[in-house]
């Protein structure tokens, strides 16, 4: 137990002297990806020895669902995790701030009141748990031994910094919180306090999810429905939206990144429960390819819960930010005409890739599929988010659209951006059918056989 408490007090440590030294040299655009990368190295280097939870919210989360039945911890190593990781967050704030000769405060940031920053700090602590709990807690992960579990839980650390970062300051994490709050208590203490409420609310309501989605982990017999499925199109689907409402409302410099980041932890979290398409054109680009077991009853079920997810995540983050909101349409110096080509062009590589690496026996990534999925936003988010604000998902262009009617929008254009996004996912499935034809040829020899 001393090994893996040290491993837990050296990957808390690293993390949150990192986040210090970023904001305290004002690192700018990159400090969200270095804080996400220094988690992603210490659980890839110390998650064989404690679990590298590094963060008490995770702990609680693991605990929580060990006492529901399911894999986790034991109470007793969460208590000594969460004491442990603690010290570290303060001893890690009490380091960079001697290295620097100054501090940073724990606040929401100007403009914001504590409900939008505990909401925010709430709903990324639950992103954050709910990944860790798919990937590197459920029972066939752990048995296939994935090796994608750091990559996915780091990628949150990105989708968060950059859209929640900008209200509350983007903690996520108990020991983050108390830490920084300790170092800088000369200019200010007591912020801690709510942040960490939240985040523990976030962690136990990411148990409650995770057993809904995963019921065999908990011994409960498998659902006869699609509830599970719906459920996970739903969350990955809101948590998408989201994550683009509060890059574009925040002004982030690395919006596209962002939200790509949220994509790719989202898909690894879920794809094994319903496939994670998390998109109405990539859920019709899978039906009309006529691989798997879409139909189109069960089609028309993750459309919706994709479209309910959007929707409210639009609310979402409307809420958060007071009442503001963006409009969908073309960017200045652009036509309908560059929208259309722009959305046909970048949702077909989206709907495309997923068909590839995703679906296809022959060219499957069975490591690789999240973060080539989501890099296909990226791709997108980049080249043509001046052109159309690049949606690429009529999921978006629809959660988009509905929050936009608060200050007096039009709908619309929603309609306008699905039908091209869902005629590229069509255009991507007959591609993929004539290039992967080759797939069926080798299904039927290995029937023969």
């Amino acid at each position: 137990m001393t090994e893996k408490c040290f491993a837990e007090f050296l990957g808390t440590f690293l993390l949150i002297f990192t986040v210090g030294c970023n904001v305290l040299s004002g690192s700018g655009v990159w400090a969200g990806v270095s804080i996400a990368c220094v988690l992603m190295v210490a659980i890839y280097a110390l998650g064989g020895i404690s679990g590298g939870n590094f963060n008490p919210a995770v702990s609680v989360a693991l605990g929580v669902s060990k006492s529901m039945g399911g894999p986790g911890l034991d109470w007793p190593t969460v208590g000594s995790y969460g004491a442990v990781q603690t010290a570290a967050g303060i001893a890690a704030g009490l380091c960079y701030s001697m290295l620097f000769g100054s501090s940073f405060n724990l606040a929401p940031a100007k403009g914001f009141g504590w409900q939008h920053a505990c909401a925010s700090e709430l709903l990324y602590t639950f992103m954050l748990c709910f990944v860790v709990l798919n990937v590197a807690a459920a029972k066939k992960n752990v048995a296939e031994q994935n090796q994608y579990y750091g990559l996915a839980i780091g990628f949150v650390v990105i989708a968060g910094a950059y859209g929640a970062g900008a209200v509350s300051g983007g903690c996520f994490n108990p020991a983050v919180a108390l830490g920084v709050d300790t170092s800088s208590a000369g200019l200010g203490f007591g912020w801690c306090g709510p942040y960490i409420v939240f985040e523990l609310f976030g962690a136990f309501l990411a148990a409650c999810a995770f057993k809904f989605v995963r019921p065999g982990d908990f011994d409960q017999l498998a659902r006869h429905d699609d509830s599970p499925a719906l459920a996970s199109e739903f969350l990955g689907t809101y948590f998408l939206v989201l994550t683009v409402g509060l890059n574009v409302l925040g002004r982030s410099k690395a919006g596209a990144f962002s939200i790509a980041a949220s994509l790719t932890s989202m898909i690894y979290a879920l794809g094994d429960v319903s496939g994670a398409h998390f998109n109405p054109a990539v859920t019709l680009a899978v039906l009309v390819s006529g691989r798997g077991d879409m139909s189109s009853t069960k089609a028309g079920k993750y459309v919706a819960s994709q479209l309910a997810g959007g929707i409210l995540a639009a609310y979402t983050y409307a809420g958060i930010y007071r009442g503001a909101t963006f409009a969908l349409g073309p960017g200045e110096g652009f036509t309908w005409a560059g929208v259309s080509v722009a959305e046909v062009v970048f949702t077909f590589v989206l709907c495309y890739v997923v068909l590839c690496v995703a679906v296809s026996p022959r060219t499957k990534a069975s490591h690789l599929f999240g973060l080539a999925i989501g890099s296909c936003v990226t791709v997108g988010g980049c080249a043509i988010g001046g052109v159309s604000g690049g949606s690429l998902n009529p999921a978006v262009s629809v959660g988009v659209a509905a929050a936009q009617t608060l200050n007096g929008g039009f709908f619309y254009k929603a309609l306008i951006y699905s039908a091209l996004e869902c005629a590229a996912g069509v255009g991507a499935a007959s591609v993929f059918k004539f290039t992967h034809e080759v797939d069926l040829a080798v299904s039927e020899k290995t029937e023969d056989l």
